[in-house]
C-alpha cells in the first residue's frame, strides 16, 4: 500500500459526508423550485460518489482521464443549480445544490498532481460557481468559497507531494539497506575463500618469479578490485564515499589504506581528490617505473580530509618542480595543486633525494558542491587527452 492510500480514503469519506449534507439541504428546502430535477442531481452525485470511490481506490485507474471525468460531473451538477433553485436561488442563500461536494475534484487533483494542479482545479470550480451566482436572481457574489477552494487545493497538494517525496526517500533508504546487508553477507563468505586464495596466489607468484610473478600480479589486482567491491557503502544522494574512489587505484604495486567508516564528501569534491591522487600515481609510474611500489593513505579529521601518496623512488631533486613549471610541464601544478586549490585545499610535497616522495592532499570536508562545480568548470582544461603530462 502506498502513502497515497490514506489520502484517497479521506477524499472518499469527504464525498459521502458532503453528499449527505447536500441531500439534507435538498430535503430541507423541499426540492427547491424543481424537486424532480433536484433529486436527479442528488442521484447523479450519489452514483458518481460510489463510482469515483471505487475508481480512485484502484491505482491503475488513477490518471488524467478519471480526473477530467470527475471534474466534468462535478461541474454539471454545479451548473444545474439555477435550474433547480429557480427564483428561490437568491432567497435561499448562497449554497449551490451540490453544496460543499464540489470540493471533491479539487482535493483529488491536488493529491494526484500537487499544489499546482490543485490550484488549477480550484480555479475551474471557482469560475463555475461565480457563473452560477451571477446568473441567479439577486444572488450575492461571495468569494469565501473560492478562497477556501484555493486553500484546500494548495495545502492538500503540498502535503500530498511532501508525503510522496518522503515515501520515495524511505524506499531508497530501504533498498540501500537491503543492498548493504546482501553485500555484507557476500563479504563474509568471500573473505574466507576467494580473497584468501587470491592473496596466496599473489604471494606465491612473487616468491616463484618468472611467469608465476605475472599471475601473482594479476591475482593481486583482482583481490584489490574485489575488496573495493565489498567495501563500497552507499553514500547520501549528491555525495560520494572517497574510499570507494581511492580503492580503484589499488593494485599489486599500489596499497590503499582507508578508515573503516565512509569518508563522505560532495560528489564533485571526491571526484577531484581522486583525480589528483591518480595524477600523483601517474608521476610515480612515470619517474619510478611501472613496478614501483606506492602507498595511498586517507584519513578524516575535524572539518578536513587528508590523502597522502608515498613512493619508494629516488625522490625529487631540489628545484626540479620549479624547472618543470618553467619548461611548461605542469602535471603537478595543474593536475594536483590546481585541482586541490580549486577545492579550497592545500598540497604539501615532501621529498628528499634517495628517500622517495610524499604528496599530501588536504581538503575541507564540508565545502558546498555548487562552489566546487564552478571552480572546476573555470579551471583550464589540461589538454586534448584530459590528463596533464607528468612533471
Amino acid at each position: 500500500m502506498t502513502i497515497e492510500g490514506p489520502f484517497w480514503r479521506a477524499i472518499a469519506v469527504f464525498r459521502v459526508a458532503s453528499l449527505v449534507y447536500a441531500g439534507v439541504l435538498m430535503a430541507q428546502h423541499e426540492g427547491f423550485a424543481e424537486p424532480l430535477t433536484g433529486w436527479v442531481v442528488i442521484a447523479v452525485m450519489a452514483l458518481w460518489t460510489a463510482a469515483s470511490t471505487f475508481a480512485y481506490s484502484v491505482r491503475a485507474l488513477r490518471g488524467r482521464p478519471l480526473l477530467v471525468i470527475d471534474m466534468l460531473v462535478t461541474l454539471a451538477c454545479l451548473l444545474a443549480t439555477p435550474y433547480v433553485q429557480g427564483q428561490f436561488q437568491g432567497q435561499l442563500g448562497s449554497m449551490p445544490v451540490p453544496a460543499i461536494w464540489v470540493a471533491s475534484p479539487v482535493l483529488a487533483w491536488a493529491v494526484y498532481g500537487g499544489r499546482r494542479l490543485g490550484a488549477v482545479a480550484a480555479a475551474i470550480v471557482a469560475v463555475a460557481d461565480l457563473w452560477v451566482r451571477v446568473n441567479g436572481p439577486d444572488s450575492p457574489v461571495l468569494l469565501n468559497g473560492a478562497v477556501l477552494l484555493f486553500m484546500a487545493g494548495i495545502v492538500v497538494g503540498h502535503v500530498a507531494r511532501l508525503a510522496k517525496q518522503a515515501e520515495e526517500r524511505m524506499q531508497r533508504a530501504a533498498e540501500m539497506e537491503a543492498a548493504q546487508r546482501e553485500r555484507e553477507r557476500l563479504a563474509r563468505g568471500i573473505h574466507d575463500s576467494v580473497l584468501q586464495v587470491l592473496a596466496l596466489v599473489q604471494r606465491r607468484g612473487q616468491e616463484i618469479g618468472g611467469e608465476a610473478a605475472e599471475l601473482g600480479r594479476l591475482a593481486g589486482q583482482q583481490e584489490a578490485a574485489l575488496r573495493e567491491l565489498l567495501a563500497v557503502r552507499p553514500a547520501p544522494t549528491g555525495s560520494a564515499d572517497l574510499r570507494a574512489l581511492l580503492m580503484r587505484h589499488g593494485s599489486a604495486q599500489v596499497t590503499v589504506s582507508t578508515p573503516a567508516t565512509p569518508i563522505v564528501l560532495p560528489g564533485s569534491v571526491a571526484e577531484e581528490v581522486a583525480a589528483a591522487v591518480r595524477a600523483a600515481l601517474d608521476n610515480v609510474r612515470a619517474h619510478c617505473g611501472p613496478e614501483a611500489r606506492a602507498w595511498v593513505f586517507a584519513e578524516e579529521g575535524e572539518g578536513e580530509v587528508t590523502v597522502s601518496v608515498r613512493d619508494e623512488g629516488e625522490g625529487i631533486e631540489e628545484g626540479r618542480l620549479e624547472q618543470a613549471r618553467a619548461e611548461g610541464r605542469l602535471g603537478v601544478a595543474q593536475s594536483i595543486e590546481g585541482r586541490v586549490a580549486d577545492l579550497g585545499g592545500r598540497v604539501s610535497i615532501i621529498s628528499s633525494p634517495g628517500e622517495g616522495t610524499e604528496v599530501e592532499i588536504t581538503v575541507p570536508s564540508a565545502q558546498p558542491p555548487a562552489s566546487v562545480d564552478r571552480a572546476v568548470r573555470g579551471r583550464r582544461s589540461p589538454g586534448p587527452s584530459g590528463r596533464d603530462p607528468a612533471t
